[in-house]
C-alpha cells in the first residue's frame, strides 16, 4: 500500500473521510473523541455555533454521525459487463419497475394523507363536540376539564412516540429530506419506525390543538414511504421485497424519494401541480426532465387518489371528516377586482410579510437552540416539554375568548348562527341565544377550519380588530414556541394562519379604499408571511392558487410573495436553510461563496492520503480499512503493471469489503479481474437499506490469507470525476454539488509527481473547514 502526504494542510481531527492512521484504542474513541472535540454541537444554544466538523450533525435531538451519499455511477468492469450483457427485457424490466414504484408511492401518500384527514378530523372533532356540548349546558369548568384532558393526553401520546420510539420524527422533517436530496445520509431520517411515528404523532399532536400542521410532515413521511420501496423493504422488519433489487443505489433513491417528498405536498395540500413545484424550488437539488415526468405522475395519482376517498367520505362514512372537496379554502365566490389601492394594500402586505417572516424566523432558530438544551437532558425531559406546551396552547385557546365581547349575529346568514357543531364561523363559546364570541370560532377549532372561517367571503364584520389582533399575537408566539418539541409538527399552517390574520386586519384598514373582499386580503396576508420564512416563490403561488381555486388573484398573489421574499431575505435566510444549519447538516447551497474564488482546489485538501496499488496485499487493505474512517480510495498502478505510476481510479469501501468477504485472494501478485468478474454480479455490491449493511469486523482472517494479494481492478471506478489543483474552488464546488458526488479527485498540474494530490469531500466546500484552514479570510455576511 503506497501513501502520498500533502502536506500543506494536515487536517486529521475534522473529517472522517479524511482520517489519518491510528492505533486501535484510538479507532474505539472515534466518535467520542469527535463529540469532545466539539462541544458546540452538544451545546449550540446558548453561543456562536464553531462547529469544525461535517461529520456529525444533531438528529432528532441526538448529536449522530452522518455520511455522504453516493450519487455517481461507478462505472468499473463489473458495471460495464453487466449494462453490457442486459437484453431489452431487462431495461424495459427496469423502466417499468421504476413507474410502478411512483405509481405505489402516489397510491401510499395518497393513502396516508386521507388517513391522517380522517384520524384527526374526527379525533379533534370529537374533542370539540364534547366541549361544546358543556359549555351549551353551562358546565364551564367540566368543559375546561375534558377539553384540556384530551388536549394533554393526545399530546402526551404524540411526545412519547418521538421522544422513545424515533426522536428523529421530530418537526416538519423537511430540512432533512432537504439534506438527503443534496446528499446527506443521517440515521433514521427516513427509518419505517420514523414512518410510523410521523403518522401517528403528527394525527395526535395537531388533534392535541397544537399550532402546527400536519402538511410539512407529510412532506417527510412521502419521503420515507420511498425510501422504503426504493430499498426494497426492511429487513429488520421482515418486509423486503426481492424484485426491487435493481433500485440498490443511492441515485435511483434520490430520483424515488423526491417524488415522495412530491407526492407529500400534493396529499397535504390536495395541491398535485404544486407539489411537483415545491420538490423543484425548495426540496431537490439535482433535477431532470425525466424525473419531472415521475413527480408529475406520482402527484396525479395522489389526487385521483385523494378525490376517491374524498367522494367516498360524501356520504357520511368517514365520520365527522367529509364536508367539502379537494379545494381546501375556496375564495372563488369572492368577486377578485382590485385599483390602484388594492395595490398599495398589497405593497403594504409584502413589506409586513417580510418583516414578521424575517422575525419569525429569528425566533424560531432561538427557541431550537434553547430547546436543544432540554432535549438532550433525556426522553423525559422531552415530554416534559411537550406537556407544559400543551397546557399553555389550552390555556391560551379556552382562556382568551373570556376576554372579548359578544358579538351578535348578523342578519340574513344562510349559515346557522349560532354554529351547531364542531366546526364553524359563529361559536357560541359562553354567549347567549343569537349571539356568538368571535375568538372562540377560530381558536375552539381545527386549524383547519381556523384558516377556512379566516378566509371566509362577504364577512367583512365578522370578526372584531380586537380579536383579530389577539389570534394574531397568540398563533405568531404558540406557532414559534411550539416548533422544536417532541411532535412531528410542520411550519405550513401556523404560518398561514397567522398571515391570513393580519391579512385580515389590513383588510379592514383598508375596507373604505378598497374593492377587494377581506376573505381575499386574508389570504394574501397568508401568503405574504409564507415568503417571507419559506423564502419561496413560484410553488407556494401554485400551492395557494390550488388552495383556494381563484385564479383571478394570480397577479396580487405572485406580486406579494416577490416583495416579502425579498425584504426577508435582507434580514435572514429561510426558515429551513436556518434549521439546516442549526443541526449542522452539511448542506452544499447552489452558489459558491465570494472567498471561495481566492482558493484553489488544492489549498483545501487534507491528508495523509491513503491508497492502493491496482494489486494490494490483503493485509495492507484490513489495516486501512481499521485504521481510517475512508469510504473511498485512490487506486495506483506502478511498474510492472504500467510504465510509471498512474492513477486508476477509485475504489470503495463497502466494495472493498464484499470482495475481502468472498475471500477470493491470490497467492501471487498477478492479475485476476477475468476471473473475479465470473464470480460476481452486480447486486452483490448493491448499497443495502437502512439498516447496518457489511462491516470489517463481521469478516474474519487467517494469517496466510493477510500475506496474499487481490486484485482491485474490476472494482475500481475507472473514470472518477478530477479537477487539477489549481482550478478554481468556487468552481470545483458547483461542480461537485451539481454532479452529486461524494468524491472528488485532485490530480497535480504538472508532471513527475504522484498521480493523485487528494481527494475533496463533502467536507472539504464546508465553510468551517475552510475558515478553520484560514482563520484570516473573512466570510460574506
Amino acid at each position: 500500500m503506497d501513501q502520498y502526504e500533502h502536506s500543506n494542510h494536515a487536517d486529521e481531527t475534522n473529517d472522517v473521510e479524511k482520517y489519518g492512521q491510528r492505533d486501535g484504542k484510538e479507532v474505539e474513541t472515534h466518535w467520542s473523541e469527535i463529540l469532545e472535540k466539539n462541544m458546540s454541537m452538544k451545546e449550540p444554544l446558548l453561543r456562536k455555533r464553531t462547529n469544525m466538523t461535517s461529520q456529525i450533525a444533531v438528529i432528532g435531538s441526538n448529536v449522530s454521525p452522518i455520511e455522504s451519499l453516493d450519487y455517481e455511477i461507478v462505472e468499473n468492469e463489473l458495471f460495464k459487463q453487466d449494462w453490457r450483457s442486459r437484453k431489452k427485457v431487462q431495461i424495459f424490466q427496469y423502466i417499468f419497475l421504476k413507474w410502478a414504484l411512483v405509481l405505489l408511492i402516489g397510491l401510499g401518500t395518497g393513502l396516508v394523507g386521507f388517513f391522517n384527514n380522517i384520524g384527526v378530523e374526527n379525533i379533534a372533532g370529537f374533542k370539540l363536540l364534547l366541549t361544546g356540548d358543556l359549555m351549551s349546558e353551562k358546565k364551564y369548568f367540566q368543559a375546561f376539564v375534558a377539553y384540556a384532558g384530551c388536549n394533554i393526553g393526545l399530546a402526551i401520546l404524540a411526545g412519547a412516540l418521538c421522544a422513545f420510539i424515533a426522536p428523529a420524527a421530530a418537526g416538519s422533517g423537511i430540512p432533512e429530506v432537504k439534506a438527503y436530496l443534496n446528499g446527506v445520509d443521517a440515521p433514521s431520517i427516513l427509518a419505517p419506525s420514523t414512518l410510523f411515528v410521523k403518522i401517528f404523532g403528527s394525527i395526535f399532536g395537531v388533534s392535541a390543538g397544537f399550532v402546527v400542521g400536519k402538511e410539512g410532515p407529510m412532506v417527510h413521511t412521502g419521503a420515507c414511504i420511498a425510501n422504503l420501496l426504493g430499498q426494497g423493504g426492511s429487513r429488520k422488519y421482515h418486509l423486503t421485497w426481492k424484485w426491487l433489487r435493481f433500485f440498490k443505489n443511492d441515485r435511483d433513491r434520490r430520483d424515488l424519494i423526491t417524488c415522495g417528498a412530491a407526492a407529500g405536498v400534493a396529499a397535504a395540500f390536495r395541491a398535485p401541480v404544486g407539489g411537483v413545484l415545491f420538490a423543484l424550488e425548495e426540496a431537490a437539488s439535482w433535477w431532470r426532465s425525466a424525473l419531472l415526468w415521475r413527480t408529475f405522475f406520482t402527484t396525479a395519482v395522489v389526487a385521483i387518489v385523494l378525490r376517491a376517498l374524498i367522494q367516498y367520505c360524501w356520504s357520511g362514512k368517514c365520520g365527522l371528516f367529509g364536508q367539502g372537496g379537494l379545494i381546501m379554502y375556496d375564495v372563488s365566490s369572492a368577486e377578485a377586482t382590485y385599483g390602484g389601492a388594492d395595490i398599495l394594500a398589497v405593497l403594504f402586505m409584502g413589506i409586513i410579510g417580510g418583516i414578521f417572516g424575517s422575525i419569525y424566523n429569528y425566533l424560531i432558530d432561538k427557541v431550537l437552540r434553547i430547546y436543544g438544551l432540554i432535549n438532550e437532558k433525556g426522553a423525559h425531559f422531552r415530554l416534559l416539554l411537550v406537556i407544559c406546551i400543551s397546557i399553555l396552547t389550552t390555556a391560551c385557546s379556552f382562556g382568551l375568548p373570556w376576554f372579548v365581547k359578544c358579538t351578535a349575529c348578523p342578519e340574513n346568514l344562510k349559515d346557522t348562527c349560532p354554529t351547531d357543531g364542531d366546526s364553524g364561523n359563529y361559536k357560541s363559546f359562553s354567549c347567549k341565544e343569537g349571539y356568538y364570541n368571535d375568538l372562540a370560532s377560530l381558536f375552539l377549532n381545527t386549524n383547519d377550519d381556523a384558516i377556512r372561517n379566516l378566509f371566509s367571503t362577504s364577512t367583512e364584520k365578522e370578526f372584531q380588530i380586537s380579536s383579530l389582533l389577539i389570534f394574531f399575537s397568540a398563533i405568531y408566539c404558540l406557532g414559534i414556541i411550539t416548533y422544536g418539541i417532541a411532535i412531528p409538527a410542520g411550519l405550513f399552517i401556523p404560518v398561514i394562519l397567522a398571515g391570513a390574520t393580519y391579512g385580515r386586519l389590513v383588510g379592514r384598514l383598508f375596507e373604505s379604499v378598497s374593492a377587494l373582499d377581506t376573505g381575499l386580503f386574508s389570504l394574501l396576508g397568508a401568503a405574504s408571511l409564507l415568503g417571507g420564512t419559506m423564502r419561496m416563490t413560484v410553488s407556494l403561488c401554485v400551492i395557494l392558487l390550488e388552495l383556494t381555486n381563484d385564479l383571478l388573484l394570480l397577479p396580487l398573489v405572485m406580486l406579494v410573495l416577490l416583495i416579502s421574499k425579498t425584504v426577508a431575505d435582507c434580514f435572514n435566510k429561510g426558515v429551513y436553510d436556518l434549521i439546516v444549519k442549526l443541526k449542522g447538516l452539511p448542506y452544499l447551497e447552489a452558489h459558491a461563496e465570494p472567498y471561495m474564488r481566492n482558493l484553489v482546489s488544492g489549498d483545501v485538501v487534507s491528508g495523509p492520503l491513503v491508497s492502493f496499488a491496482g494489486i494490494e496485499k490483503v493485509e495492507n487493505i484490513v489495516h486501512a480499512l481499521k485504521t481510517t474512517g475512508h469510504n473511498g480510495f485512490p487506486v495506483i498502478d506502478e511498474p510492472p503493471f504500467s510504465e510509471a505510476p498512474e492513477l486508476c481510479g477509485l475504489v470503495l469501501k463497502s466494495h472493498l469489503l464484499v470482495l475481502l468477504k468472498a475471500k477470493y485472494f491470490s497467492k501471487e501478485r498477478v492479475l485476476t479481474g477475468t476471473d473475479i468478474l465470473e464470480q460476481f454480479s452486480p447486486s452483490d455490491f448493491a448499497k443495502p437499506g437502512s439498516g447496518k449493511g457489511l462491516k470489517l469486523e463481521d469478516i474474519t482472517f487467517e494469517d496466510e490469507e493477510l500475506e496474499m494479494y487481490i486484485d482491485l481492478h474490476p472494482i475500481t471506478n475507472a473514470s472518477p470525476y478530477t479537477v487539477v489543483e489549481t482550478m478554481s474552488l468556487a468552481k470545483a464546488a458547483m461542480l461537485f454539488r451539481q454532479l452529486g458526488l461524494r468524491h472528488m479527485c485532485v490530480v497535480p498540474k504538472s508532471q513527475g509527481r504522484p498521480p493523485i494530490v487528494g481527494i475533496l469531500t463533502r467536507h472539504d466546500f464546508m465553510p468551517e473547514h475552510i475558515l478553520g484552514l484560514y482563520p484570516h479570510i473573512k466570510p460574506h455576511k
